[in-house]
């Protein structure tokens, strides 16, 4: 036989567990003056990186709602080698999602190829009127800095081989900048070696290939965005940005006060030759009109020193010595060297020709 409880109980239990919560503290946030704290991992929003972007088109056709919206437009790109022919390329003009229609299904974040399309923590972008909720490409690359970056390997595991390639890459370009930062900052206007050519030895890096990594953030833009309420995490997303902006244009400064030296050596070099030569072409002159007819013709067949080329397969042991002793890096005083040893070579050339 079911026992049964005495009327009223159910009442006092129910009463128990309200005057248990009445003088605890509510768990309800009161949003938005208490944030939220929120998972890194959160799918809030869809971020893009339209530097990623090839315009293939698969996140447009496989998103269930179509609300990506895609404009392009085809470059022609010239041959990366001599005699090829030119490929052309889409070029993205337009990258919308109408989050009014989006359903967060993440699809086109999975068939991207190229991750160009990412998950981004931020959530507060509603707006008042439906139409507004049409976000264009420059929104969406900026929520692109508050993507978090990517959980790294176990223990023990081994990184994919694009990821090393990519690291070695950056690594690379990031030693190549810091060494052309160096040679900007020596007192020499002449930090490489010329061939026998006049061309030099070694291509400066580019504006668009110095890559700087953003180990710092631009205090002034962070306390800015913080002033304004922004969230931490975006604002040290948005202060890191601007701090690498800063470092890429200030070596970009440098190479190009570098490269003005350099031109300006280039010239005086230039002017010394061409000295020399009018003083070589004088001394011809006046030994031929004291010589006799055997003695011109030698100095016909003399040869030039506009004419003369030398493989600079040597160093000057005395000059480099000499720079290594005064502190200079050995790259350069190794190609000072090799410069002072082709001269050498070009003189005594001409110096056997006239004794011949």
């Amino acid at each position: 036989m079911a026992t049964t409880s005495p009327p009223g109980i159910g009442l006092l239990k129910g009463l128990g567990v309200t005057i248990k919560h009445l003088a605890g503290r509510p768990s309800t946030q009161m949003y938005p003056k208490e944030r939220p704290d929120l998972p890194p991992r959160t799918r809030g929003v869809i971020a893009l990186m339209d530097e990623n972007c090839t315009v293939c088109m698969l996140c447009a056709r496989e998103c269930p709602d179509w609300c990506i919206y895609i404009d392009s437009h085809k470059e022609s790109v010239p041959a990366a080698k001599e005699g090829g022919r030119a490929r052309t390329r889409n070029v993205l003009d337009r990258f919308a999602i109408d989050f009014s229609l989006c359903m967060y299904c993440g699809i086109c974040v999975e068939v991207c190829p190229f991750d160009a399309l990412w998950w981004s923590p931020e959530f507060e972008y509603s707006e008042y009127v439906m139409d507004e909720m049409l976000h264009e490409m420059g929104r969406l690359r900026e929520w692109m800095d508050t993507v978090p970056p990517p959980p790294g390997l176990d223990d023990g595991a081994v990184a994919p081989a694009e990821v090393a390639e990519a690291i070695e890459k950056a690594e690379l370009e990031q030693a190549k900048a810091i060494e052309t930062a160096e040679a900007a900052d020596s007192d020499d206007a002449k930090p490489e070696a010329k061939d026998g050519g006049g061309k030099s030895a070694e291509a400066k890096p580019k504006k668009s290939d110095i890559r700087v990594e953003g180990g710092e953030v631009d205090q002034e833009v962070y306390d800015q965005l913080i002033a304004e309420g922004k969230s931490e995490r975006m604002a040290r997303a948005k202060a890191k940005a601007a701090w690498v902006r800063k470092e890429k244009q200030r070596l970009a400064e440098e190479q190009s006060s570098s490269d003005d030296q350099t031109s300006d050596t280039d010239a005086a070099d230039d002017s010394e030759a061409t000295s020399d030569d009018d003083a070589s072409a004088a001394d011809d002159g006046a030994s031929a009109d004291d010589t006799d007819e055997a003695a011109d013709e030698a100095a016909e067949a003399k040869p030039k020193k506009s004419d003369i080329r030398v493989e600079g397969g040597e160093v000057d042991q005395e000059v480099y010595d000499q720079l290594i002793a005064e502190g200079k890096s050995e790259r350069m005083a190794r190609a000072k060297a090799k410069a002072a040893w082709v001269r050498k070579e070009k003189q005594r050339i001409i110096d056997e020709g006239g004794d011949a």
